[in-house]
């Protein structure tokens, strides 16, 4: 009895897991968090940590290639970036290196899904997601400008849906 319990409870877990990538959701926090002193890798092997992005009000999605949802709005979140970027708005796209052979394969990949125009980044060791408590894909951690976490983001987003923009806008304006 106790197995068969244990089962459909493994079960409903990842079932609710698999739902909650079907509709973002949205957490804001009361107040800014300190981000993780981890460092993320660019496609030149250069080394940064979010908070090096200050300036900006930054997106910084979690993706991984085998997400089905995180490769379908690569498109509108390339749409999105550009559509943006000159207002202060960066979008920072971070995938574990593991899924990698090399750096061209993962630029390869998000050219394929039109996300060419991204800021491509690799978490070597996986110490960033986990510092943050990231286990699933696609996962959104919106940084202010002074390089602090106001909130995320889980599951795909409409990125080009005008609705959408305006909104991050105004999260902008009001956490940044």
């Amino acid at each position: 009895m106790k197995k068969n319990l244990y089962i459909f409870l493994t079960l409903l877990l990842f079932l609710s897991g698999y739902a909650g990538t079907a509709a973002a959701t949205l957490n804001l926090y009361d107040s800014p968090r300190d981000l993780p002193g981890k460092t993320i890798y660019d496609s030149n092997n250069k080394k940064f940590k979010l908070s090096d992005f200050k300036g900006d009000f930054v997106l910084a999605v979690f993706w991984s290639r085998y997400c089905a949802p995180c490769l379908r709005e690569m498109d509108g979140l390339n749409e999105f970036s550009n559509k943006t970027k000159g207002d202060g708005i960066r979008v920072i796209i971070i995938s574990p290196s593991g899924e990698w052979q090399t750096t061209e394969e993962r630029e390869h990949l998000i050219e394929k899904f039109h996300g060419g125009d991204l800021e491509s980044f690799v978490d070597v060791k996986g110490d960033v997601a986990e510092s943050l408590g990231i286990f699933t894909s696609p996962n959104t951690v919106l940084i202010n400008k002074e390089g602090k976490e106001i909130g995320r983001i889980r599951g795909a987003v409409e990125w080009d849906d005008e609705d959408v923009i305006e909104y991050i806008y105004k999260i902008k304006s009001q956490y940044n």
